[in-house]
């Protein structure tokens, strides 16, 4: 039987749910995790394109994420071993820390004699974040209750993208005005708020029993998983994983360069671009957030997917109506249309998609089975992703758009099995029959 839907909780019982310690802590952990990301997504494509470097040659630098996509295997250490401050804070602390450090020192190269250097330096940043991740995403799942993933998550996911102003729009605008070195110091410092943040809060209760065996560290959480409903369901799942980004991960994969070759400044992008997501961005995940309260992760996962499909045609829109010549006011209004609603549908789908995830972890093996989950989210922006740069140059901006868009379908496809609408259950999730 289909759960109906519910009338909405009163504002003060939102705000309720909403204005908690628990949720404030989810603020900064979207915040680190985002940081470093968003440099290798935005602020480097556009340091490299600024300085000459090519779009097949920025395009290949999404090889260099490979971390997100394999730090499966290194978590079960993570689980394993316990830092001074413990097994998530202490973890956390030396991830940020070192993340500064690699931030700062990137921007002491050049594109034109150091890309050899930059690369490896970038991979080391990737592997970094990556390995932050792990600790961040299993500290939020062990803190948050059940009834608390779709909210939690989703203010997670709005301090995400948030922090992506950072790279994507305040160090752009910097770029106009300050060296680039100078920029990268400036940017390195925003990684702070992250090892406050594992000062100052305390360890999960739940974390506190590490695992006693190399058994337990790393083939009880693949082996759960794979019993939990059985080899056929389970890769149902993981397929549902992949698909789900897979469109609009495409889409903005060259979002910058994209922006630069349909004749926006630097400038315009930082102010204009990145601050137009902001607000709908923030407004549709906090909102949606709540509505997964009522609404359930399952029928979240249907609806905003669909808003995050169609998000996609406003890039399309954008590469039929050409380059701009100038950059008048009607073209910044277009390219912060698009831009917005863009940020509303994915910002949607990423908040309710994220949730699933930690939905579908054991909460004995959350950072193994976490890592597993977020890493082959991640395939498509770090291997798909490496090919955007040729398939661009080879079928042009406004045909990829639309590739993107057939590319969605599958996921959303997949819903029927792994999240029926009629299912409101926001326990560890199985295949429906």
């Amino acid at each position: 039987m289909g759960r109906p839907f519910h009338r909405h909780p009163p504002m003060s019982a939102w705000l309720s749910t909403l204005l908690t310690r628990r949720m404030l802590i989810c603020v900064f952990t979207g915040f680190a995790s985002g940081m470093p990301l968003y440099l290798l997504l935005n602020l480097l494509p556009a340091w490299l394109r600024t300085e000459g470097v090519s779009l097949k040659a920025i395009g290949l630098f999404a090889l260099i994420q490979f971390p997100y996509t394999w730090k499966f295997l290194w978590a079960p250490l993570l689980d394993r071993f316990a830092l001074p401050l413990g097994r998530r804070r202490g973890w956390i602390l030396l991830t940020q820390g070192l993340l500064l450090v690699i931030i700062a020192l990137l921007g002491r190269l050049s594109p034109a004699q150091d890309l050899g250097a930059i690369v490896w330096l970038a991979a080391l940043l990737a592997f970094l974040s990556a390995t932050a991740d792990i600790a961040l995403d299993a500290y939020r799942r062990e803190l948050l209750a059940d009834r608390e993933l779709g909210l939690g998550n989703s203010v997670h996911v709005n301090a995400y993208r948030i922090a992506g102003l950072v790279p994507g729009s305040l160090s752009l605008i910097l770029a106009d005005r300050l060296p680039w070195d100078t920029v990268f110091l400036i940017t390195a410092l925003f990684m702070l708020p992250g090892m406050a943040m594992a000062l100052l809060v305390k360890e999960p209760a739940i974390a506190g029993d590490a695992p006693r065996t190399l058994r337990e560290a790393v083939v009880e959480p693949f082996h759960e998983f794979i019993t939990r409903a059985g080899l056929r369901e389970a890769l149902l799942i993981l397929a549902f994983i992949f698909l789900y980004k897979l469109g609009d991960s495409m889409a903005t994969a060259l979002a910058t360069p994209f922006y630069l070759d349909m004749g926006y400044a630097k400038s315009d992008i930082g102010l204009v671009a990145k601050h137009a997501g902001l607000w709908p961005a923030v407004f549709g995940g906090l909102l949606g957030g709540l509505w997964m309260v009522s609404l359930g992760i399952n029928r979240a996962l249907w609806l905003f997917g669909v808003v995050q499909v169609v998000s996609i045609f406003g890039f399309a829109w954008l590469a039929w109506l050409g380059p701009q010549t100038t950059a008048d006011a009607a073209a910044l209004v277009r390219l912060a249309a698009v831009i917005g609603f863009e940020a509303l549908g994915v910002g949607l789908g990423t908040a309710a998609f994220v949730a699933f995830i930690a939905r579908a972890t054991h909460p004995l093996y959350t950072a193994t089975q976490y890592a597993l989950f977020s890493s082959l989210a991640a395939v498509p922006r770090t291997f798909v992703n490496a090919t955007t740069g040729w398939l661009v140059e080879w079928m042009g901006w406004m045909t990829f758009f639309l590739m993107c868009v057939l590319l969605a379908l599958p996921g959303m496809a997949l819903l029927v099995r792994v999240a029926p609408w009629r299912t409101h259950n926001d326990a560890v999730p199985t295949v429906a029959k």
